[in-house]
């Protein structure tokens, strides 16, 4: 919020909670509360995560009226179909399915989280459907090896993290066949 409030007015600040329904902790910001403070800002949300919608892209952004009279003015006409709309609209509705979607993720978290401890792999803390993992070695080999064992993660070596492994969170039989197969790839 403090780069925020820094901000000139004429400089629009875009904040992605692509992940917030997977958020847990009680001091992480939920950026559309700052809407009202700061004129400048956006903040986009989707429904390609928890609510499971990903092949439809379709999300949204919230900012105040005047930022979104220009965005409409240059979006592209029927930039979402009319089935991914019906699909976001029951999705909102439909609280049960993000509840146990939340809570599978959650659990599916802890399971890898705990995998890889076990290993003695350090990973980075995430509050969102991955973890990335420091596989201890180059990236690219390990990515290789585990294509041929049948599982996609996603090297993140062009961050500037030679060694690290980003993991999707899965289902509790997916996140096992993973741990599984890193365990043996690694040796």
């Amino acid at each position: 919020e403090g780069f925020i409030a820094s901000l000139p007015l004429d400089v629009i600040a875009v904040i992605d909670e692509a992940y917030i329904e997977y958020v847990d902790e009680g001091d992480y910001p939920d950026a559309t509360r700052w809407l009202e403070r700061y004129p400048n800002l956006i903040v986009t949300r989707t429904f390609s995560k928890a609510y499971g919608l990903a092949s439809l892209r379709v999300g949204y952004g919230i900012s105040p009226p005047d930022i979104a009279d220009i965005l409409n003015r240059v979006r592209q006409p029927f930039n979402v179909n009319s089935m991914a709309l019906a699909a976001a609209r029951a999705a909102l509705d439909d609280r049960d399915f993000i509840e146990r979607s939340v809570e599978i993720n959650r659990h599916g978290m802890a399971q890898l989280v705990q995998g890889l401890s076990a290993m003695g792999l350090a990973h980075i803390p995430s509050v969102g459907n991955f973890v990335t993992v420091d596989v201890g070695r180059p990236v690219g080999e390990v990515d290789a090896a585990l294509l041929r064992e049948g599982c996609i993660g996603r090297p993140v070596a062009n961050y500037g993290m030679p060694r690290h492994l980003r993991i999707s969170v899965g289902l509790e039989q997916e996140n096992a066949r993973f741990l599984a197969a890193l365990k043996r790839v690694l040796g």
